[in-house]
């Protein structure tokens, strides 16, 4: 028999999206599944839609919005799989999405983590943005993609047709073994949105787990379905998470000079914000960097017992992702060279 997987759809007042997409996952071609429905407490009429019209779907309900890291942590407390698929409610997927990425996982105990290719629903020969062929790192932690580098994403070619290691793998589509789920203890509520999946991937890799993108299968991502990229809030949630993943993973004596040298630059960036007269967008990069301040003692308890050296992961480039786009004009990844 094959392995059980839960695919779980975090909703949040998505009704829109679940009527758009939710008929594409109830086609999944793949014997031993599982579609649950998590709500994060809406107050739209989701839930009632999903009752009502898809009885084989599995509704559970948080009693509050937890955000994504503490609604998934939540739901998949009442979910037994032997493998989890963290979905996007704004995805459409193909019919055989899950079992390429379930065969590859099963091929190798040591891959905890997977994603698909994700492609952009709007016009499949792109890439998405959240997730392209794999996620990958710089040495500040910048996080990128094989296939999109800050806003440029790449056409799919097939460029990037091969299962690479990455170093981490998208929230919009995100295979995990419900072992190594557990073993970590799920994702960090207190990022609540935004680079949590990076986080847990960091910790996975910390432990020696590998992640890998499975380009046999791909996936069709709206983006931006619960929080729009102009909003400021977003900003601050990725610039504080991003300080905060650093200081839990990275080893003492690396973390130091590294979020320094983050921080310096998340400093041109909030230059760039002023001179574009996006104060509210500037105003967010302070209000992160205060969090991660303030909240360096508590964050100093989340490091786990084992930082390996950010260099000796795979998935991560060996130099800056910021020099290498915006002045050395390197806006494709295949011009890159990393460590695979």
């Amino acid at each position: 028999m094959e392995p059980s997987v839960a695919v779980v759809i975090l909703n949040w007042n998505g009704k829109t999206w679940l009527e758009r997409f939710l008929p594409s996952v109830v086609q999944t071609d793949y014997p031993n599944l599982q579609i649950i429905v998590g709500d994060n407490a809406s107050t739209d009429d989701s839930v009632a839609f999903v009752k009502s019209n898809y009885p084989q779907v599995v509704v559970l309900e948080n009693d509050k919005n937890y955000g994504f890291a503490g609604g998934y942590n939540h739901i998949l407390k009442r979910v037994k799989a032997d493998y989890f698929v963290l979905l996007n409610s704004d995805v459409e997927v193909p019919a055989n999405w899950i079992k390429p990425v379930i065969d590859l996982m099963q091929s190798d105990a040591t891959i905890a983590v997977a994603q698909p290719k994700l492609k952009w629903q709007l016009q499949k020969t792109e890439f998405e943005y959240a997730g392209a062929a794999g996620g990958f790192v710089d040495l500040y932690a910048y996080p990128f993609c094989r296939g999109r580098i800050f806003d440029t994403v790449e056409t799919d070619n097939g460029q990037y047709n091969t299962t690479a290691d990455i170093f981490w793998a998208s929230g919009a589509a995100f295979f995990i073994k419900s072992s190594a789920w557990q073993q970590v203890g799920g994702l960090d509520a207190d990022l609540f949105a935004h680079m949590e999946e990076i986080d847990l991937c960091w910790r996975l890799k910390n432990l020696g787990y590998r992640v890998v993108c499975c380009t046999d299968a791909e996936v069709y991502h709206v983006g931006g379905g619960t929080l729009n990229a102009n909003n400021p809030y977003k900003t601050y949630l990725n610039f504080r998470n991003n300080l905060l993943i650093m200081q839990k993973n990275l080893p003492k004596d690396e973390a130091y000079s590294r979020i320094f040298i983050r921080m310096c630059l998340d400093f041109l960036a909030w230059l760039q914000f002023l001179v574009k007269g996006k104060f509210a967008f500037a105003f967010a990069i302070n209000k992160a960097h205060w969090h991660f301040l303030t909240q360096l003692g508590a964050t100093a308890q989340k490091r786990t017992a084992v930082q390996v050296p950010l260099l000796q992961h795979t998935g991560v480039y060996s130099d800056s992702i910021v020099w290498a786009y915006f002045v050395k004009k390197i806006d494709k990844f295949s011009a890159l060279f990393i460590k695979h």
